[in-house]
């Protein structure tokens, strides 16, 4: 079968570029509903998405003539890999294309949080000039442990290097690891060491909400705590008692386990949550600038075309 791609989800013109070069039929449908999909789906060999539906066993059974799903993002957590698997369609996910995105933005919302930038902000707005109430902590000479040593968790460390910070990175399923700018470590070691704790993990029924209270209670000192990853691996209720208790010292959030309104407000944690002044939101937007909308698409593009001549 020629391959014919169906792409659902707005990505920049460099893909198509690509694709006309190299000679790939494609049907450009950024406003298409999933139902649409659906009625089309078999008639392509290949599926270009961002976050629009999720990829189910559904949907799989309606496109018998899938090769391969590329996601114009990080991650596959809205494509059933396991029926990927079994049906023989490739994945090709395009996390490098917003790592450098994800990694600036999770040490900005750190920088804020450390020196109280949006507290004091809002204060001078409203006529108050607190000094001593807005001293900050420096973050030279402490220790960043990192959760997940992937492409994301590089890219955070290699920003991180400039700093004079420690560095310290588990992954569960990578070896010899270390690099120049992180140290392989158990997560006894991060426990024990860390005074800023960054999450980059992708969300699995392995690690659904497995940052609990449990989890949190085992950092010996008070941490910053940054999640950029995927907002289920958290349990919201557990990080606010923590900053109750004064084990997280400041919260930075650019993903929750429920996204986008009215949803959001009808969370039982979420007025807790947006009550504090230690905690900074963001609508997960860490990995999605300018620059990285151009290069999720030219990653994919030039994967899905290696794939494609190999």
């Amino acid at each position: 079968m020629k391959t014919n791609i169906l792409i659902v989800d707005d990505i920049h013109e460099v893909m198509l570029e690509k694709f006309d070069q190299a000679g790939i039929t494609y049907n450009y449908q950024p406003d298409i509903s999933r139902e649409e999909a659906e009625k089309i789906i078999s008639m392509y060999s290949g599926l270009v998405i961002r976050s629009k539906f999720q990829v189910d066993q559904a949907f799989f059974d309606l496109a018998p003539n899938l090769r391969f799903i590329a996601r114009a993002g990080a991650g596959m957590d809205n494509i059933d890999d396991a029926f990927a698997l079994q049906r023989k369609v490739t994945l090709i996910p395009a996390n490098e294309g917003n790592r450098d995105a994800v990694g600036e933005h999770m040490i900005g919302m750190l920088l804020s949080l450390m020196n109280n930038l949006n507290r004091s902000d809002q204060q001078v707005r409203s006529g108050q000039w607190l000094r001593e109430d807005n001293r900050g902590y420096e973050l030279k000479g402490r220790t960043v442990g990192l959760v997940g040593y992937g492409h994301n968790g590089m890219a955070m460390a290699k920003k991180l290097s400039g700093f004079d910070v420690k560095v310290l990175a588990y992954d569960k399923y990578r070896t010899d690891y270390t690099d120049q700018y992180a140290t392989e470590a158990s997560m006894e070691k991060i426990y024990l060491e860390a005074d800023v704790i960054s999450f980059h993990i992708p969300l699995t029924d392995e690690t659904r909400g497995m940052i609990d209270r449990d989890y949190l209670s085992k950092f010996v000192k008070p941490i910053f705590f940054l999640l950029g990853a995927r907002g289920g691996i958290v349990q919201v209720p557990a990080v606010l008692s923590a900053l109750d208790e004064g084990a997280i010292l400041g919260a930075a959030f650019d993903v929750l386990p429920v996204e986008k309104f009215p949803k959001l407000a009808e969370q039982t944690w979420y007025p807790d949550l947006i009550s504090r002044d230690n905690v900074i939101l963001s609508p997960h937007v860490a990995g999605w600038t300018f620059e990285s909308y151009y290069k999720l698409s030219e990653v994919a593009a030039d994967k899905i075309i290696s794939f494609l001549v190999s």
